[in-house]
């Protein structure tokens, strides 16, 4: 809305000129103001009700002169003299008293009986020319915009009261504050009965999806418009479909203070009448069905039909048949939610219609490769020539990465147990002089973890957890404790098998580690909020919690509990979510989540689940390539354009207005963190591959002791060849992982160090060496 503000009038009431009425009538001057001068009440009130000021000045340093109090409000002492407050206009007028200095040792008046008798500020009496002119500034961009503002609202409350369509304002927690006549009108309730109530108290219809609600509050609360198809309850109970709108609307402070919904009721029984569509540009328009443009344009050069083109069909089906079939298309494409990959298909329909054969066929295999179900992932050959990498993708892709556990849950009353002489810190303050001294260097990229492993007796993760989570302000943004972050932090720990070589606590403080100093770098933290960086930091330290030391794939292939629970997908992930939040929430001593609101609570338990599950590694390449798609390339086609401009500035598309790029920029970030051990520094990296291949030898030995499927042969401990996996695991799942990290992240200390050991790995192999080590060092080393 443009709004255009007429030049201010002022309007002075002095019974007598004097210095300070010249002050303010000088002041005006200066600042391009319209000013009136009136002496007595009745002219001021006639003067006002003939220009209507938007600024009044009412001397009221003394009322033998002038009574301002009355000339500001109705007295009822004078019923004939109407005041100006008493007036219509005066509803957005800012009206000024000027009140006698105060005397040296004289205690200053309360303002309230100035505010009650109508006035909106004072002023301390001073002639300056200066002084009235910043005191009339000050008015006109404060008060004056703030009131010019709610006038325009009047035209905008004029027009909700008067279209068509049902509006409901509601506030951020979802408290009704506004409804229309239309919405009075369709929902069968007066204003009165709305107003004030929460949306939860209103009756519910049954017709909705279970968990719609929950999509729409998810979708909203993180800043995105929802719209879309809801079965609504009248007041006499009836249910009616609508199609909703609804648009969050941010306030102070940055957050979202106010919902606003837009209702039209569904069209479904007059397909001439007008029918809702969501359109390939997210929008809700209205839209006539055409069926003569876009269903009956079938042209006989089509081999097959796609999609509605089998109605079109010229063939001899029976009337009845080809109406009834013309029936479910129409519906269908009258339906107000359309997936993504409908529209886009949908789009190359019609883009058909008017394209060559030749284009038309090519459209045609594109339509085939679209309903495919894996879009994102490659098309694996079969790698005869290199079995480790057959042999990881076919451990680690074919139904996932790791993980499972017993049912051996150690609770809070078991967290405390002894692992060594080292007692735990009650605060960060507390920890050991020597586990601080390592911690001092925690937030270089290069911090060796297995040092902290080793003077913490294993149990590095509570130690390193409560550093991060203080210098990431968890506790305050959970408000809880820190002692409450310690009790978590160590109830997860003890659930970490410490007899795994790899998948132990350590890992997990290494993924911490990693993922900590990914949030810190530049562009993540400018596309992340406060709310994802805990989430990120609380996904890292759960994530492997409870993990077996062996994989999906074995788990499945020995028809464990977890595999049969979990359906065979996704099963350690699953286990280790759930399992984190079951601890949380058993024990209040160590449920950090006890203190957070509901909705707060449902976000962030969203967002740890999505990236515990984002390290599965069966939908690897679906992650990375989304990644690369939605922010890697547009990032660098922005950045070359304002190259090419000439511009020499840094170009980077605002991620943050998107919530689906936040959750993918949150998945890369875990997942590089998951894997980061080749980016560490050699001796770490070494360390780390030493122990990953012990935990799959492990699980070799045992697959052949039960006559189990050996899910990966090539770690056999005696035929393996180390640096060939540590190679073939590099080029097939990091490398472009992690040019695609630091790409956006920057990230030149991790991909040097990948460089570095991608070599060490390849001089090994060259070498004909199958360990960790050429001999060489390792004799020098022993």
């Amino acid at each position: 809305m443009r709004l255009t503000q007429d030049p201010i009038q002022v309007l002075l009431i002095f019974a007598k000129e004097d210095k300070q009425s010249d002050g303010f009538r000088w002041a005006c001057d200066r600042a391009g103001y319209h000013c009136n001068l009136a002496r007595t009440p009745e002219s001021a009130l006639e003067c006002f009700l003939d220009k209507h000021h938007e600024i009044i000045v009412i001397d009221h340093r003394n009322s033998k002169y002038l009574d301002a109090e009355a000339v500001c409000r109705y007295d009822m002492e004078c019923p004939n003299f109407r005041s100006i407050r008493a007036t219509k206009p005066a509803e957005y007028t800012v009206i000024l008293a000027v009140i006698p200095q105060i005397s040296p040792g004289e205690e200053e008046a309360s303002v309230l009986p100035l505010l009650h008798a109508g006035f909106n500020r004072r002023y301390l009496e001073n002639s300056s020319i200066t002084a009235c002119y910043n005191e009339l500034i000050q008015i006109e961009h404060g008060e004056v915009r703030s009131q010019f503002k709610l006038r325009a609202c009047n035209s905008v409350f004029t027009a909700l009261e008067h279209c068509h369509e049902a509006v409901e304002i509601t506030s951020e927690d979802h408290v009704i504050q506004y409804v229309n006549p239309a919405f009075e009108q369709m929902m069968g309730y007066q204003k009165g009965e709305l107003i004030g109530k929460e949306l939860t108290e209103l009756p519910k219809s049954d017709k909705n999806h279970a968990d719609l609600l929950d999509t729409i509050n998810t979708c909203i609360k993180r800043g995105k418009e929802w719209q879309g198809v809801y079965y609504a309850r009248r007041k006499s109970g009836d249910s009616i479909q609508q199609h909703v709108k609804i648009t969050p609307v941010t306030g102070q402070g940055g957050k979202i203070r106010h919902f606003v919904s837009i209702k039209k009721l569904c069209c479904t029984k007059d397909s001439n009448k007008q029918n809702y569509k969501i359109h390939h540009d997210g929008k809700c328009m209205g839209d006539q069905f055409q069926s003569e443009s876009h269903i009956f344009r079938g042209k006989t050069r089509r081999k097959e039909s796609t999609d509605v083109k089998s109605i079109t069909s010229q063939s001899s089906d029976a009337p009845g048949l080809q109406n009834r079939r013309y029936s479910s298309m129409a519906r269908i494409h009258s339906m107000t939610i359309e997936a993504p990959i409908t529209k886009v298909i949908n789009i190359i329909n019609s883009a058909q219609e008017n394209s060559s054969v030749t284009v038309a066929e090519a459209l045609d295999r594109v339509l085939e490769i679209l309903r495919t179900t894996e879009l994102y992932s490659p098309q694996l050959g079969t790698k005869d020539e290199d079995p480790h990498t057959s042999d990881l993708v076919g451990g680690l892709m074919t139904d996932g990465l790791r993980r499972l556990s017993g049912n051996e849950y150690i609770f809070s009353k078991s967290a405390n147990q002894s692992h060594g002489h080292l007692s735990v810190p009650n605060t960060i303050n507390n920890i050991p002089p020597c586990v601080a001294r390592l911690l001092e260097n925690e937030e270089n990229w290069d911090f060796n973890i297995f040092e902290l492993e080793a003077v913490t007796n294993k149990r590095p993760l509570v130690y390193l957890g409560l550093k991060i989570f203080a210098r990431f302000g968890v506790c305050e943004f959970l408000n809880c404790s820190e002692a409450t972050v310690r009790a978590w932090l160590q109830v997860i720990e003890a659930n970490y098998h410490s007899s795994n070589s790899y998948h132990n606590s350590t890992h997990a403080a290494d993924v911490l580690h990693a993922t900590a100093f990914f949030l810190r770098k530049e562009r993540v933290k400018g596309n992340l909020d406060h709310l994802d960086e805990v989430a990120a930091l609380i996904a890292a330290t759960v994530h492997d919690v409870d993990h077996p030391g062996r994989t999906n794939s074995f788990l499945c292939n020995a028809g464990s509990e977890l595999a049969v629970l979990y359906n065979d997908t996704a099963v350690l992930e699953s286990h280790h979510t759930a399992l984190a939040f079951q601890l949380t929430t058993k024990d209040n001593k160590c449920n950090i989540f006890k203190n957070l609101n509901r909705n707060h609570y449902r976000t962030l338990r969203q967002a740890i689940i999505d990236m515990v599950l984002a390290t599965e590694m069966t939908k690897h390449f679906e992650h990375v390539n989304k990644f690369v798609n939605s922010i890697t390339k547009p990032m660098a086609s922005e950045e070359n354009n304002a190259n090419i401009e000439g511009s020499g500035c840094e170009c980077t598309p605002n991620l943050k207005n998107y919530p689906d790029n936040q959750t993918l920029i949150k998945r890369m970030m875990i997942k590089c963190a998951d894997v980061a051990n080749p980016c560490r520094p050699l001796e770490l990296c070494i360390e780390w591959a030493g122990r990953i291949s012990e935990e799959y030898f492990a699980q070799t030995d045992e697959e052949k002791r039960q006559g189990l499927p050996v899910v990966m042969p090539v770690f056999d401990r005696n035929t393996c060849s180390i640096p060939k996996s540590q190679i073939s695991f590099i080029d097939y799942f990091i490398m472009d992982m992690f040019d695609a990290w630091d790409a956006f992240a920057d990230l030149p200390v991790l991909m040097e160090h990948l460089t570095n050991n991608y070599k060490h790995w390849k001089t090994l192999d060259e070498s004909k060496c199958r360990s960790l080590h050429l001999p060489s060092e390792n004799n020098n080393g022993s």
